[in-house]
Formats: structure tokens, C-alpha cells, sequence
């Protein structure tokens, strides 16, 4: 049986960090983004960055992560600075932090440990509270052998909190069943959002799902919208838990919107397989409303990241409005080019008229796949009146002797549906 070795959570003791990079492609500019983004994710973590340090290397040290000589200019950095752990930008193995922690005689942490413990404090749900757990077990699952000094020490709030962390025995069979039990959790949240998108789909509604990288102002617009109240934070990962409201287009059709997890560079895939649960639900989305902080000079590269993680979902050809956010910040150059989405607009989510622009360019898009038609809807087929009022834009409707007649952009699976009521 395994040593048990309790974590505990500290908010009163602040990590002072250094936060070190691996440039293998000798583009400074990319490594100097990505450290710039793990500031960002410590913040929010709650802990201090002190300093920087970047090698360039043709590939990572097995071993060590970086050099044996930059393991010494870290060490004595750490010490003026007087900083209390280091956090490497990449997934660090078992044996790097091993290694890494023994030269330095310092706590020792990689990106994903800081998403880990962002996701850990920001979960509130129930679903987000075992989506993360499931990733955090996963994780350490993979470093249990020679780890359980670093798994033992006092955090300052980074890398050692969450639900599952603050007693978790390091057995790995408790951690194996554990996981198992998790996945039987999630296994009833899939059932039951599938019963949600059946429902739905029953009723007609037109699914709209936010997606971008975090902070990019998703929130914003969803708050904007639907007035849902969701937390509003300039803070990396500001909200986890999936929102989904109602909506009105102009033209009066309904929408389901739907405010997603935000993305970003690096993404373990620990956490992308926790969270299937909840982003599979961009799958069943008619539209996807990919949220752009044109303000960011990273846009870019932000939005290939976008992409990349919703080929990996199996989300590619859905159709795609890109919503350049927050166009009100003085600092934009230029928008960048999306080559791949069906439409653009440039808003800011802070201004209603950008919102009521958005809305008016989905309503504007859904139309492009639908067709105009009229139907003869029979007073004893009243259910499909409401049906209708749910998923089509309404562009006229008559009640005659036998029944209502409604002209309305339709979608196939509509056309499919009401078929037999089609009039000329």
C-alpha cells in the first residue's frame, strides 16, 4: 500500500514565481506570448511572477526541461529575487519535475498545474466540479512514482487546490477507482444534456453557441444579450460553467445561446477529455459565434488556437460568424483575416448597438440556409404552430377557414418535418 499523502489549500501564503520557457523554433516573439499568458494564468492563480527565463534550445532536455547551465542561473535568480517555486511553460514528465525540483531545491510547477488549479477555484457547478477533479486525478495519476514530496509541500493557492485535492491519497488504485467513479458521474451528465438537446430539438430551437479564447468577452455578450448575470471578470478562465439563455433575433425568431469555456495556447489534453462532456455541445450548435479580442496583439495566433481545438471536438463545418470584440479600444491597428468563417462583424460588447449588429448578422446568416415557404397549418395541427414560432422567421401569417397559413424561412430538417402542409 502506498504512502497517503494529504494536500492542503493555503490562500495566506503567496507564491513568488519564475516563470522559464523553451524556444526550439527560434521565435522569441511566440515564446515571449506564451510567457506573457502564464503571467496572465498566475494572476488569476493568485500568485506573483518575480522573473523570466528563456533558453534556446533545438528541443527540450529530457532531463531537466532546460540546460544543466540555465538550471544554475535559475537557481541563483530564485535566490535574489527571492522567489519560492518556478513554473515551466510546458507539460513538464514526471522525471522533469523530479529533477528539476531536486537541483533547484524549489517547488517545482508546469501550465497546465496553474489551468488546473484556475479550473479547481473557478468550478461552481456540480458537472464543473467533477469535470475538474477528473482532470486533476488524470493528471497526477501519471506523476505518482517519485513524486510525493512535491505533492506533499504547501502551495500558495497554485497548483494545490481543488475539489479531490485537499485529501487525496496518493494510492494509485484509490485513484483508478476514483477516476472510474467520475466517469460514471459524467456518463449521467451526457444522458441528461442529451435529453435537453432532444427537448430542444422537439421544440425547434435554434442552437447558438459562443466560442474564443479566454477572455476574449464571451461573457460580455452573453450578459449583454440575455442579461444572465454570468461573472464578468479581465481575468484568464473567468467563467467555466456552460450558460445557455434565450434570445430574440429581430426578425423574431428564438435562439438557444449558449456561453462555453474559453480556450487557449497549450491545452492539456487531461482537460480537454474532462471537459467533452460540456463542449460537445458545440457539435449540436446550428451556428458558432467565434468571440475575437481584436484589441489583443496575439489575435491571430489566438484564433488558430480556436480552430485547432474545435477540429480536435470534430466541430469543423460548422458555420462560423467571427466577432471582432471589443473595436472600442484604441490600441487596434488592424483586424486580422479569417479566411475560414461564413461571415464577420466588428462590435464591441460593451455597446448595445454592436449587439444588436451581431443579432441582425446571425439572423442575416441563418437565412443563407433556409428557404422561404409557406404552409398550410391545420387548426387540429396546433402543436406545429409553436414549432414553428420557435424555429422559423416569421415573415407572414394568415388565419383562413382552414387553418393558419404562415410564410417563414425555414431549414431543411423544418422542411422535412412539415412537408405535407407546404402550399404553393
Amino acid at each position: 500500500m502506498a504512502d497517503k499523502v494529504q494536500l492542503h489549500s493555503t490562500d495566506d501564503v503567496k507564491e513568488k514565481v519564475i516563470v522559464v520557457g523553451v524556444d526550439i523554433n527560434g521565435n522569441d516573439k511566440n515564446v515571449e506570448s506564451c510567457l506573457d499568458e502564464l503571467e496572465l494564468l498566475i494572476d488569476t492563480a493568485g500568485a506573483e511572477t518575480v522573473g523570466r527565463l528563456i533558453q534556446k534550445r533545438e528541443r527540450i532536455n529530457p532531463r531537466l526541461y532546460i540546460g544543466t547551465g540555465k538550471v544554475e542561473e535559475l537557481k541563483n535568480m530564485a535566490m535574489e529575487l527571492g522567489a519560492t517555486g518556478v513554473v515551466c511553460d510546458d507539460e513538464l514528465s514526471p522525471a522533469q519535475m523530479k529533477n528539476l525540483e531536486e537541483a533547484l531545491q524549489l517547488k517545482v510547477m508546469d501550465r497546465t498545474m496553474v489551468i488546473l488549479d484556475i479550473f479547481a477555484a473557478r468550478a461552481a457547478s456540480s458537472e464543473g466540479k467533477i469535470q475538474v477533479e477528473l482532470a486533476q486525478l488524470k493528471y497526477r495519476l501519471t506523476r505518482l512514482a517519485g513524486l510525493g514530496a512535491s505533492l506533499s509541500r504547501l502551495g500558495g493557492g497554485i497548483g494545490t487546490r481543488g475539489p479531490g485535492e485537499k485529501k487525496l491519497e496518493t494510492d494509485r488504485r484509490y485513484i483508478k477507482d476514483r477516476i472510474g467513479e467520475l466517469k460514471s458521474d459524467l456518463d449521467e451528465v451526457r444522458t441528461h444534456r442529451e435529453l435537453l438537446r432532444n427537448q430542444r430539438k422537439k421544440k425547434g430551437s435554434v442552437v447558438v453557441s459562443l466560442v474564443g479564447y479566454t477572455n476574449a468577452g464571451k461573457s460580455t455578450i452573453l450578459n449583454g444579450i440575455t442579461n444572465a448575470g454570468v461573472l464578468e471578470e479581465d481575468k484568464l478562465f473567468a467563467t467555466l460553467d456552460t450558460t445557455t439563455r434565450a434570445a430574440q433575433l429581430p426578425g423574431g425568431t428564438y435562439i438557444m445561446l449558449t456561453d462555453t469555456v474559453g480556450f487557449i495556447q497549450k491545452l492539456s489534453h487531461h482537460l480537454v477529455e474532462a471537459f467533452k462532456a460540456t463542449l460537445e455541445e458545440l457539435k449540436y450548435a446550428d451556428i458558432l459565434l467565434h468571440v475575437v479580442d481584436a484589441s489583443d496583439p496575439s489575435a491571430e495566433e489566438h484564433m488558430k488556437v480556436v480552430y485547432s481545438t474545435l477540429k480536435d471536438l470534430g466541430c469543423e463545418g460548422k458555420p462560423v460568424i467571427t466577432v471582432f470584440n471589443k473595436m472600442d479600444k484604441a490600441n487596434i491597428i488592424h483586424v486580422p483575416n479569417d479566411s475560414i468563417c461564413v461571415s464577420s462583424v466588428n462590435i464591441s460588447a460593451k455597446d448595445p448597438d454592436g449587439l444588436n449588429a451581431l443579432l441582425a448578422e446571425t439572423e442575416r446568416v441563418l437565412k443563407t440556409f433556409r428557404k422561404l415557404t409557406k404552409v398550410l397549418i391545420p387548426y387540429s395541427k396546433g402543436n406545429l404552430l409553436s414549432f414553428i414560432y420557435g424555429k422559423c422567421e416569421i415573415v407572414n401569417e394568415e388565419h383562413t377557414e382552414n387553418g393558419t397559413v404562415i410564410e417563414a424561412y425555414m431549414d431543411d430538417e423544418t422542411l422535412l418535418r412539415l412537408k405535407e402542409f407546404i402550399i404553393d
